[in-house]
Parts: structure tokens; C-alpha cells; sequence
């Protein structure tokens, strides 16, 4: 169905209404033959017919095309009242902007948030009305914490509700412990391989130190016997040449 043309402000073009509803095009399409239609007029009427409602020529769902540009621009820019004008919002915007103004419109009528309440109520005196809502949550007013939905529950008992949440806070306390315990064992052993991880490579650091020392000192004993060699065939030579 299209827009109610008595919302409209001044005149409304006659190719801007929909064929088949006569009020104002609302989601448009268009038939091979350029007679327009709400998509919804459109749909429900091809349910039964099979040919268009204005001049009987032959048309299919999958014929139907977007209104032209320059139409859409034109029902784009039709002023009209918000649909709460009855009661009280004086707002008048295009047609391109009114659902956007009518979902947060202060005089539509929604529900009260409060599980149980069916009380519809202007958006306005929404605030108000949760202030006093029956459905309302509230604490008990003996300072235990308990929240109060309905009547039956302004009888309820306050040791046992906070016997109940002194049972919750202890297992919450626990099971963040067990959470705290588990966290400092992981590290624990994370730490605990890194050190092995680094004891191991010291280690070998270690050896290969040892290694490299030992053969060091082969080196050196070696020279150290070159050089004694070398003194004796010194000591040799010198004999020989006070012979001589």
C-alpha cells in the first residue's frame, strides 16, 4: 500500500500514485508499459492477473523495473506530515526522509522495555512511564540487593538471598583463584623449560669451551717439544762446530 496522499503537502503529480491503491507510490516499480506501482499493490495483484490493472497489456514479475531517475526524484521531494500528526508532532519533510524521522519520532508509540508490561506509549513519556512501570526492577529496599520484579517478590527473604549471594561470591572467588593458580603454573613451566632450554645450551658452550681448550694445550706441548728439539739439535750443532 502507498502513502495516504492527504499526508502530502500541496500537489501531487498523478504519475507519482499508484495505479492500483491511487495513493502515493511507496517502494515503486514499473511495468514495460510505465504504469507505476507500489511493489506491494503490484505483487499482490499479479497473484491473481497476469496483465496490467491500467491498460490490460500483458506483464510478469521479472518485466518489472526501478521508477525512472528523474520520477524518483520528483517522489523523493514531495513534502508531507509525520504519521503522528494526530498526536501532536507537527513535523513536515520529504518523503526521502521521513522514514528516517518517524523512527525516532517522539510521538510514536512503542512498548515499554520491561518484560511483562504490554503498554504501548509514546517515545516522550517513555522515561516517565519506566519510573512507575508494576514490571519495573528494583532493589529491596532492606538493602540486601535482591531485585524486585513483581509483587509476590517484595515478600521474599533477605537472609536466604544473601546467604545465596555470599554462595555465589565465594564460588565466583574460588574459580578465579583456581583461574589465578592455573595462570602462575603455566608461567611457572614456561620459565622452568626456558631455564633447562638455556642450562643445556650453557652446556654445550661449556664442552665446546673445553674442547677448544684442550686442543690448546695440545698445541702448546706440542711447540714445546718442537722447541726443545730444536735447542738440542742447537746444542748439537755447537758441539760439532767446537770439534771442528
Amino acid at each position: 500500500m502507498g502513502y495516504d496522499i492527504d499526508r502530502f503537502v500541496g500537489y501531487v503529480n498523478e504519475g507519482l500514485l499508484c495505479s492500483i491503491c491511487r495513493d502515493v507510490l511507496e517502494d515503486p516499480l514499473q511495468a514495460p508499459c510505465e504504469h507505476a506501482f507500489c511493489t506491494a499493490c503490484i505483487h499482490g495483484w499479479l497473484v491473481h492477473h497476469s496483465n496490467c490493472p491500467e491498460d490490460r497489456q500483458m506483464i510478469d514479475v521479472s518485466l518489472l523495473r526501478p521508477l525512472y531517475r528523474y520520477m524518483k526524484n520528483d517522489l523523493n521531494r514531495l513534502q508531507l506530515h509525520c504519521k503522528n500528526r494526530e498526536h501532536g508532532c507537527e513535523m513536515v519533510c520529504s518523503l526521502e526522509s521521513i522514514d528516517r524521522h518517524e523512527r525516532e519520532c517522539e510521538y510514536s508509540q512503542i512498548p515499554c522495555s520491561n518484560a511483562g508490561c504490554t503498554v504501548q506509549i509514546e517515545r516522550r513519556n517513555l522515561d516517565g512511564h519506566l519510573a512507575v512501570c508494576e514490571y519495573r526492577s528494583r532493589e529491596c529496599p532492606n538493602g540486601c540487593g535482591y531485585t524486585i520484579l513483581t509483587a509476590e517478590d517484595t515478600q521474599h527473604n533477605c537472609v536466604a538471598e544473601l546467604r545465596t549471594e555470599l554462595e555465589l561470591l565465594r564460588s565466583e572467588m574460588i574459580c578465579r583463584v583456581e583461574e589465578a593458580k592455573h595462570e602462575m603454573e603455566s608461567r611457572l613451566d614456561s620459565q622452568r623449560r626456558h631455564m633447562v632450554q638455556k642450562e643445556s645450551i650453557l652446556q654445550n658452550e661449556i664442552e665446546e669451551l673445553k674442547s677448544q681448550m684442550s686442543r690448546m694445550m695440545s698445541d702448546v706441548r706440542s711447540l714445546m717439544a718442537a722447541e726443545r728439539q730444536h735447542r738440542q739439535e742447537l746444542e748439537q750443532a755447537e758441539l760439532e762446530k767446537r770439534e771442528l
